[in-house]
């Protein structure tokens, strides 16, 4: 059991690396939006993230893209997003990758 739960969570990952903010061109995961991912016994997914600016012009679009492209991963039941600010966002939280091809390397 613990196996199909990783083989989910990994696969909830490589759907959120599709997502990417219109104006960045990096995905959500690696920009480090993505605070935390869980999944229950139902395969129920929660994941608490936030936006690189509160003010985020394109927050409605990426929240659901998030939730549309969870909910198609196989087995998945239902998706909540929770948008969060705290920790607040800035771009050490974002991996190496991110990090170079955005030019902070």
């Amino acid at each position: 059991m613990d196996n199909e739960f990783l083989q989910t969570e990994e696969a909830i990952v490589a759907m959120l690396k599709t997502v990417y903010d219109p104006e960045i061109p990096v995905n959500v995961y690696d920009l480090g939006l993505i605070y935390r991912v869980t999944v229950d016994d139902s395969r129920n997914v929660q994941i608490d993230m936030t936006l690189t600016a509160p003010n985020c012009p394109a927050a409605d679009f990426i929240i659901e893209d998030v939730r549309m492209k969870v909910e198609s991963v196989e087995g998945v039941q239902h998706v909540d997003i929770n948008l969060v600010f705290e920790p607040e966002w800035d771009k050490e939280m974002m991996t190496e990758e991110a990090k170079l091809e955005l030019g902070f390397l």
